[in-house]
Parts: structure tokens; C-alpha cells; sequence
């Protein structure tokens, strides 16, 4: 927010003093309280309108000037701590299943999740996101990456059966801590999403959980449908290595207000402070007042006056 202003004003005030003594003040007064005034205020008969002009525009000018004219800008100066998240997401052949939508019985679990997760990736503005699919093997799908127009597109390309038909979580776990093996962020996450049970891995449960709890990543587990269908207890336990939490989701609602429980835990931090920002305008009018000056001594010296 701009605001302009005088930094003395009462300053102003000499431009009506000026002004009075221009008028009532008589040549004896001007001697006495304003030594040599009579050269710039005195109307005489024999001054031009030129010099009249140049006089006043010198006085107001050198006046405005001692007033310091500034603008004062106020604004927050609001820095976020952005966070590196990497995006875990089953692709095997069970995402196929319908009716994980109520409001649409026929859209297959992978497509709700590509939405929800579309989602939650416009909402961190601030933060780095990546993405490893997997099914019987796992790759990055992106990079981390602050564009989320691009991740988005990523995203929605995405088709079942890529990456094969089966599910292998620990080797996505271990693609999704590579992911983030360089980077410098204060706050690392990892939020995996799975409809099934591991059955393809070649990396064992006991060296993931391993490399979990070494490394500093909090890691989310998200279990979508049935208590069946996915397990529980293995999901839990790879929250706890990694001193996350646990969620399990039976409908596209459930999964949607689970994405916008992690997006409040891992809200980011702001550091607010005002910020007061000050430009002195005195230089335009004092430049104006003496250039007044100069060519009113200009013009008086040429006219003889």
C-alpha cells in the first residue's frame, strides 16, 4: 500500500507567510525581518510577469522541498517454508476396481485418486513435489519440481497397467527416498498410496524399514478400500518407521478429507514481518526551486531590472 505524505509540514506554512508579507509587509518591515527578501517577494511595477512567475514557482519549490515530500510503501514480507513431497501412487491392476465413487459408480479407483491427488498438488503453492508409480516395478514419473501445471498434466497421463499388473511397495518406497537422497529442504515428505499387498518386491520389508527410520522423511501411508484389501498393520508399521501416520480410505470422500488432513499437518510455515519502504521526493522540487533561481537572476540581470 502506497501512501504520500510530508515528512515536516508545518513547513508548508511558510508559503503563506510568503504570501502575506508579499502583500501587507512594507519595504522598511521587509528589511528588518527579512534581510534581502525584497529581490524575491517585492512587486514592483517594473518586474515582468516572467520573473513574477519565476520568483513564486522558486519560493513554493524550495518550500515544498524543505516539507520532504515521501512516499511510504507498508507491505508483509511473507516467506513460506517450502517442503520436498514425493508422491507415491499404485498403478497395479486392482486400481481398476469401480465403484470407489459414489457419485460415479463406474470411475475406477485410479482415476478418484488421480483427482484427489491433482488436487492436493495445487494446493502446495510453496512446495517441491515429485512422483513414483509402481506396480510390478516402480519409476519416477516426475521429478521434483515447483511447476505444477506440468506435475498436474504428469499426473492425469498416468494409465493402469504401465508399470505392469502386480504390486511392489518397498522398491516405490526406496525410488521415493532416492527422490529425495540430494535435496536440502528443512522438511521432507513421503505420502505412499496402495489398494493391495506387497507381492513383488525385491527389496525385503525389514531393509526398507531400515533405510525409513535412518532417514530424516516423514512418511504417510494411505490404504484405499476394503481392510482386505491392502494391509493394515504393514502400512502402520512403515508410518511408524517413519513417524508419519497411517490412513485408511473405503470411498473417494474418505480420501479426499485424508489429502486435506496431511495438506493442514504439513502446512507451511510462514515468517511474517512488515516491511516499511520510504522514497524522498525533496530532490524534484529543490532541482525546480533552483532552477526558479537561476533563471529569475537570468532574466532580472538581462532586463536590467
Amino acid at each position: 500500500m502506497s501512501q504520500f505524505s510530508f515528512e515536516y509540514p508545518l513547513f508548508l506554512l511558510l508559503i503563506f507567510l510568503f504570501y502575506i508579507c508579499a502583500k501587507w509587509c512594507k519595504e522598511r518591515s521587509r528589511a528588518i525581518f527579512f534581510p534581502h527578501v525584497g529581490t524575491l517577494i517585492a512587486k514592483t511595477a517594473k518586474k515582468s510577469s516572467l520573473l513574477s512567475w519565476l520568483k513564486w514557482i522558486g519560493i513554493v519549490s524550495a518550500v515544498i522541498a524543505l516539507a520532504s515530500p515521501v512516499i511510504t510503501k507498508s507491505y508483509s514480507n511473507s516467506k513460506k517454508e517450502g517442503r520436498d513431497i514425493v508422491l507415491v501412487l499404485d498403478s497395479s491392476d486392482s486400481m481398476r476396481q469401480q465403484g470407489f465413487d459414489p457419485n460415479d459408480i463406474f470411475k475406477s479407483k485410479f482415476d478418484v485418486v488421480k483427482e484427489v491427488v491433482g488436487d492436493f498438488i495445487k494446493k502446495r503453492k510453496n512446495d517441491r513435489i515429485g512422483m513414483v508409480t509402481f506396480a510390478d516395478v516402480a519409476f519416477i514419473a516426475s521429478p521434483l519440481t515447483f511447476e505444477k501445471e506440468f506435475l498436474t498434466n504428469i499426473t492425469k497421463m498416468q494409465k493402469l497397467g504401465m508399470a505392469g499388473k502386480r504390486t511392489a511397495i518397498n522398491d516405490a518406497l526406496v525410488q521415493a527416498y532416492n527422490l529425495l537422497s540430494k535435496s536440502k529442504a528443512k522438511s521432507k515428505i513421503v505420502i505412499l498410496l496402495t489398494d493391495g499387498i506387497d507381492n513383488m518386491s525385491k527389496i525385503p520389508f525389514s531393509d526398507v524399514k531400515s533405510m525409513i527410520e535412518k532417514r530424516n522423511v516423514k512418511l504417510y501411508t494411505i490404504g484405499i478400500g476394503g481392510p482386505r484389501d491392502y494391509d493394515g498393520r504393514y502400512l502402520q508399521a512403515l508410518a511408524q518407521a517413519g513417524k508419519g501416520k497411517a490412513f485408511g480410505a473405503r470411498n473417494a470422500q474418505a480420501l479426499n478429507q485424508i489429502y486435506n488432513e496431511i495438506d493442514k499437518l504439513e502446512a507451511s510455515k510462514l515468517n511474517d514481518k512488515k516491511v516499511v519502504e520510504h522514497t524522498y521526493l525533496y530532490i524534484y522540487p529543490l532541482f525546480l526551486a533552483v532552477l526558479s533561481l537561476l533563471l529569475f537572476v537570468y532574466f532580472r540581470n538581462s532586463k536590467g531590472v
